[in-house]
């Protein structure tokens, strides 16, 4: 017969490897900008929470910098994404891996947090990789266009793999995170509130406070659809109309956000745009950002270089993402017949083609029968 000892050393043994086996695992896919201050703040929580394995690991798209090395192999080496968060580090505990199969192997919980315009593609990489129990969320803002309608990319997301998808949006500049300066954010869930707070447990730390409400489309659409609005604020800029004007500009954009997402899904609640994923959200976004800041170029050249072109020159291989929303939004306006309801989503796509000049931002305000329509969108606020 073995020593008693023995036998104790063997169940906590065995006691430790279950308690493995139940820790959640954390992947985010995405490696830019913001995916990376997501990852830097998920691994300083890991650490500390017992509820889930230390290591995070951080899907990269393969890069070569200009130095011929790879970009997830100078990551690791570094702690630090020397591309999109240069001077930050991320925390030993994130592994940068190039290849998106092995860095979702195992996870059970799926952080998603890359150009909207790609996810569709990453969805179907993914089709029977992933554990059928891991739960998601998507930092990602914009939507797909397809032939029954807009498709949000938390749906796309539940639809292409099966699984449950809840978002975080918000005022969240992300160089502003990456150096612990104070911020907020928003989860929306659908029904499952404990897997809710599980997120909220996992992003939040004394500089980035997190709250959930119960509305994913509400707080998703604010999202996506704050960028159109800063694009229309960056024309203002652009063309130095003053704050009147832009203060102007951001209160016609939330009104067409709210009417927008109203019309679109009926179950929105008003209070989501008082959280930090919608007013919030909106005047950071129009103060800072990128899409203000291209657009701002935009306007004062006069329309005459493209937003690719400013783009390539300005952000060193981060995505504007108001620009493909405006043409997203615009495409579900018209296939609708909703045009004349959003007088200011309608001239930021024709503006930002080259069908009306930087100027027209505020012209439109003069049309009053079509000011007169919006104002009847409030039936369906």
């Amino acid at each position: 017969m073995a020593p008693a000892f023995e036998d104790e050393t063997a169940s906590e043994t065995n006691f430790s490897d279950v308690e493995q086996l139940h820790k959640s695992k954390v992947t985010v896919v995405g490696s830019g900008n913001w995916g990376s201050v997501a990852a830097k703040l998920i691994a300083s929580n890991t650490l500390k929470l017992s509820s889930f394995h230390d290591e995070v690991r951080m899907w990269v798209y393969e890069e070569i910098l200009p130095s011929g090395e790879k970009l997830s192999e100078v990551i690791n080496q570094n702690n630090e994404n020397v591309k999109y968060l240069p001077g930050i580090k991320l925390g030993k505990n994130v592994v940068a891996d190039p290849d998106l199969e092995h860095a979702v192997k195992d996870a059970t919980m799926l952080v998603f947090v890359t150009p909207h315009q790609f996810m569709e593609g990453i969805c179907k990489r993914l089709v029977g990789k992933i554990r059928g129990d891991v739960e998601a969320i998507s930092l990602i803002k914009g939507m797909e266009v397809k032939m029954e309608g807009p498709c949000m990319i938390s749906t796309l997301i539940t639809d292409s793999l099966g699984i449950n998808c809840c978002v975080l949006m918000g005022a969240n500049i992300a160089n502003e995170i990456a150096v612990e300066k104070f911020s907020e954010a928003t989860v929306g869930y659908r029904e499952n509130r404990d897997i809710a707070e599980r997120w909220v447990r996992l992003f939040s730390t004394p500089y980035f406070m997190v709250s959930a409400v119960q509305d994913v489309e509400g707080v998703e659409l604010c999202g996506t659809l704050k960028n159109v609005v800063a694009i229309a604020a960056g024309f203002v800029d652009g063309l130095e109309m003053g704050n009147n004007t832009k203060a102007a500009i951001m209160r016609i954009g939330l009104r067409e956000m709210k009417a927008f997402s109203k019309l679109l899904f009926s179950s929105v609640r008003d209070s989501t745009f008082f959280e930090s994923c919608g007013i919030a959200d909106l005047i950071t976004t129009c103060l800072g950002g990128r899409n203000r800041k291209v657009a701002e170029a935009f306007a004062r050249n006069g329309g005459k270089r493209s937003f690719d072109e400013l783009e390539a020159e300005m952000l060193q291989g981060q995505k504007l993402q108001g620009v493909s929303t405006a043409r997203e939004v615009y495409e579900v306006l018209s296939h609708r017949g909703w045009l004349e309801l959003f007088p200011l989503f309608t001239a930021v796509h024709e503006i930002s083609t080259g069908r009306l000049p930087p100027s027209a931002i505020v012209e439109y305000s003069e049309h009053t029968p079509r000011l007169n329509l919006l104002e009847g969108s409030a039936q369906y606020c």
